[in-house]
């Protein structure tokens, strides 16, 4: 079969999913739209069936397997989502599945994709090696591995949501998609320009996972030597050849957004939009809140995933509170003597900054033998009234030495 993915392929397999996903709503982000000057939308793949848009591939894949190929059940590799679509999509067709996840995959996405009904076997520290693993797991016992990114069908489901994309927003100009292996990316490409070559579509990557940037500049893929980012969901090490091909002739350009800027998007999500994002989910949001002004609108953002981790939630918040200027830890050397926590704390109150936590150390080489170090955890109201709490402090004599 060959490697070729066609608006037809796209469009036979949004007849198969007819009924299998949720066609889901575009969301205004009146928010967004002040930042971009015109309609800006969310396109809402974290509240879809298992939390992402895995399942439109998964289960356009699966649903042609032969009754030999679902007798010999199927394999997979994923951090998470895929490793939930494909165990949904396997459990509604009656296919025994086997996922390999890297040992840093968050519980909530192995407690769930257990619950589909999967196999979840741990092996290596990233996706890739999990990939790597499966393969062989396939060779050995016959079963089907399914790729998350890098096969014709896989594309030709996640295209589906371009098709929605522009039956609910007919006059879209900008579409921006979060980008790991490129499944998605190139599937919502080919449907929205073959159909609409007017509409610019854009990828969006963490920097400590951008594949792509280098391998269109290579002309073929090329695999990361390190990736570190808190985005899981997106971190894969080289492009797929099937939607690699797609991208490199369908999509307009590649951005690459920071850790900074994938907190302070999932945040904004939650907080103006009251929607729960993983960082990989929110990296859309976070290129266009990035460099808003060249996104014309209207602008859709591709929400791809909620599966996020409690724990890891706690961490992104105070993270993007801190990059937003909203939190800061202060660390400051005062005299050792009587009054002196009172009266920084009475500075930090005078100018309505909220303090959440304090704690004292006095045996530190660093201190003189009459200081005390005091780390103080605050809120403010954004970075403008941080920097004018801590040129008041400078001001008054206090000696900051670390600011977080």
């Amino acid at each position: 079969m060959s490697d070729t993915v066609t608006l037809a392929d796209i469009e036979a397999a949004a007849a198969r999913l007819d009924g299998v996903v949720r066609r889901l709503p575009v969301h205004s982000a009146r928010w967004l739209s002040d930042r971009v000057g015109g309609p800006a939308f969310l396109a809402t793949e974290n509240l879809q069936r298992a939390g992402s848009f895995k399942i439109r591939g998964a289960y356009n894949r699966l649903s042609q397997l032969s009754d030999a190929e679902r007798a010999a059940g199927v394999v997979a590799a994923s951090a998470g989502n895929h490793a939930q679509g494909v165990a949904l999509a396997a459990s509604m067709l009656g296919i025994a599945s086997t996922i390999f996840m890297p040992r840093s995959a968050s519980m909530p996405k192995v407690i769930a994709t257990r619950d589909y009904g999967a196999e979840v076997i741990f092996h290596g520290a990233t996706l890739d090696e999990a990939i790597v693993e499966a393969r062989a797991f396939a060779e050995s016992t016959g079963a089907i591995f399914i790729s998350p990114f890098d096969h014709r069908d896989i594309v030709a489901g996640q295209g589906t949501l371009g098709l929605e994309i522009l039956d609910q927003v007919p006059d879209v100009r900008t579409v921006v998609v979060c980008t790991g292996g490129g499944g998605l990316l190139a599937g919502v490409a080919l449907a929205i320009t073959t159909l609409r070559p007017d509409v610019r579509v854009i990828g969006a990557q963490a920097a400590g996972a951008a594949a792509y940037p280098p391998s269109l500049l290579a002309g073929h893929p090329v695999p990361l030597k390190t990736m570190r980012t808190m985005a899981d969901g997106i971190a894969v090490g080289r492009p797929g050849d099937v939607p690699f091909a797609i991208i490199k002739k369908h999509v307009d350009d590649i951005r690459v957004v920071s850790e900074d800027m994938l907190a302070k998007a999932q945040l904004q999500l939650l907080e103006r939009s009251k929607l729960v994002v993983e960082p990989g989910g929110a990296a859309a949001v976070a290129a266009i809140m990035d460099d808003p002004t060249d996104f014309e609108p209207p602008v859709v953002a591709v929400l791809s995933g909620g599966n996020v981790d409690p724990l890891v939630m706690m961490r992104v918040i105070r993270h993007g509170l801190t990059a937003g200027g909203r939190f800061s830890q202060l660390t400051v050397h005062v005299p050792d003597r009587p009054g002196s926590l009172a009266g920084l704390l009475t500075e930090i109150g005078s100018l309505d900054a909220n303090v959440v936590d304090v704690s004292h150390l006095r045996t530190n080489p660093r201190l003189a033998v009459d200081e005390v170090e005091i780390t103080i955890d605050l809120e403010t109201r954004g970075a403008e009234h941080r920097e004018h709490l801590l040129d008041h402090l400078r001001q008054r004599g206090y000696r900051i030495t670390e600011v977080q």
